[in-house]
């Protein structure tokens, strides 16, 4: 799974823009705009646009700046010999310092890391990125988890700027009172293909911004099919497979 295209596409474009209109949306039905809207407001995604927020995880640092539709997102780390390596990610592009040198890089590279550092943003400040203009989505119905009802969402994107991998798909789960997204789904077609269901812990606020580290689990046996992991989790059948931890979380407003 690759998100570098779309994040980029959404990136310099996701200002003013919103989700492409859920299709079967009727008046008996919960519009998917508005309850990402929603979730957007539960979890202070507004806090992301006008602010810096730092963050590690797995052993490496990484911020995001973003101010009136400009932004700088960076990874920062040391190897085992000491060597520091920086890279930022700005609305002009990619680059890599090595010990505050900047140094060339292949096309893959650049595309590689580009990819890198926006996954890790993607799904650390969800759901800021889903009213993304390449976002998709379609209501799936209600559901009960752990005793508590949520609303689920399915999101796709557009072939046009939704990035190498816009055939994956993305499940979420809002809670249908307080809108907070505790729980998603995806598949990836790359490597093999596969599947991840996270599930929400640790929830904390920090300068007004949601943050929770999730429980990573895989179906067993395998499934491909995201839009039922709410009823293989209930009933057991997913395997934790590792932890999803943010840490040393600290917002600049």
């Amino acid at each position: 799974m690759r998100l570098n295209q779309l994040l980029l596409f959404g990136l310099f474009g996701m200002i003013g823009c919103g989700p492409v209109p859920d299709q079967a949306d009727t008046a008996n039905t919960p519009s998917a705009t508005s309850i990402i809207d929603q979730a957007r407001i539960a979890h202070g995604s507004s806090v992301v646009d006008s602010s810096t927020i730092g963050f590690d995880f797995r052993g490496r640092h990484y911020v995001s700046q973003r101010s009136g539709g400009r932004f700088q997102y960076e990874r920062q780390w040391t190897d085992t010999t000491g060597m520091a390596y920086r890279d930022v990610l700005t609305n002009e592009g990619l680059y890599r310092k090595i010990n505050g040198e900047r140094v060339p890089l292949s096309a893959k590279d650049s595309a590689a890391y580009t990819g890198s550092v926006n996954s890790v943003l993607y799904f650390a400040l969800l759901p800021y990125y889903l009213n993304d203009p390449a976002v998709q989505t379609q209501y799936l119905g209600t559901a009960t988890l752990k005793g508590e009802p949520y609303q689920k969402l399915k999101v796709t994107f557009r072939a046009n700027g939704g990035g190498a991998d816009y055939e994956d798909e993305y499940i979420y789960w809002f809670h249908k009172d307080a809108h907070t997204m505790d729980y998603l789904a995806y598949n990836y077609q790359v490597n093999g293909g596969g599947a991840r269901f996270r599930e929400a812990y640790n929830v904390r606020t920090v300068e007004g911004l949601r943050i929770a580290d999730y429980r990573n689990y895989k179906p067993v046996p395998h499934s491909m099919e995201v839009a039922v992991f709410d009823s293989l989790f209930e009933a057991g059948q997913m395997e934790q497979l590792s932890l999803i931890e943010t840490e040393n979380v600290t917002i600049d407003r």
